[in-house]
């Protein structure tokens, strides 16, 4: 998609309805249960926050970015994810925790990105965290660094997510589940599957109205 037309088109979303969970379930593991509201209450769950950031590529197509997580011990460690982290005290928003992750991490200039949309939490169970996704614009192509929690960022066509031949299902293996199907994006040369790609059908489902 090109970039100008996708701009132009951003301001049609604040009016748009979410998916929220029936979208992100679309793609969730099948021994993910659906939550309720009550449920995650129970949790007590510690805040965090991503950046789904679009900017244009040098063709001037519209593009995303992902990261992959360096591998450490931890329990996301070489996932694929959106740059973004926990919520610190010194933060004033979670929509500050995701700018500032993102600046950590990638190197993107807080400034400069335009955030259009929040959309639905997604509950990470295995490491207790309720992540708030925020959509953001960034006029330019951005020079990308990255900083000892990131392996690679991935570039990724929004055209490619949008196309429906993306959905896949992968086999994975985590610390949590052994060789199990999950349904997932074919992105990048990239199989993108759990709360990433829950976040990223309920983006493709919202996008798919404008």
């Amino acid at each position: 998609m090109d970039f100008h037309h996708f701009k132009n088109n951003v301001s049609k979303l604040s009016d748009l309805s979410l998916g929220g969970l029936d979208a992100q379930f679309e793609l969730a593991p099948k021994f993910r249960e659906k939550y309720t509201q009550e449920f995650l209450a129970a949790q007590n769950a510690k805040k965090a926050a991503v950046l789904a950031l679009f900017y244009p590529n040098v063709q001037g197509e519209t593009c995303f970015l992902l990261t992959l997580r360096a591998n450490y011990n931890g329990t996301h460690a070489s996932q694929i994810s959106f740059p973004g982290g926990k919520f610190d005290s010194s933060d004033d928003s979670l929509k500050t925790t995701a700018l500032r992750e993102a600046q950590e991490e990638v190197g993107i200039q807080p400034d400069d990105v335009r955030i259009f949309k929040q959309i639905t939490d997604v509950f990470i169970q295995p490491s207790n965290f309720l992540v708030t996704p925020f959509l953001g614009l960034l006029n330019y192509t951005p020079i990308l660094t990255k900083n000892e929690e990131v392996e690679e960022n991935i570039e990724v066509l929004l055209k490619d997510l949008l196309d429906e031949n993306a959905f896949s299902t992968t086999i994975v293996t985590t610390s949590y589940a052994k060789n199990i199907p999950v349904p997932c994006f074919n992105l990048s040369n990239f199989f993108v599957w759990g709360a990433t790609a829950m976040m990223l059908n309920e983006i493709k489902v919202l996008l798919k109205e404008i």
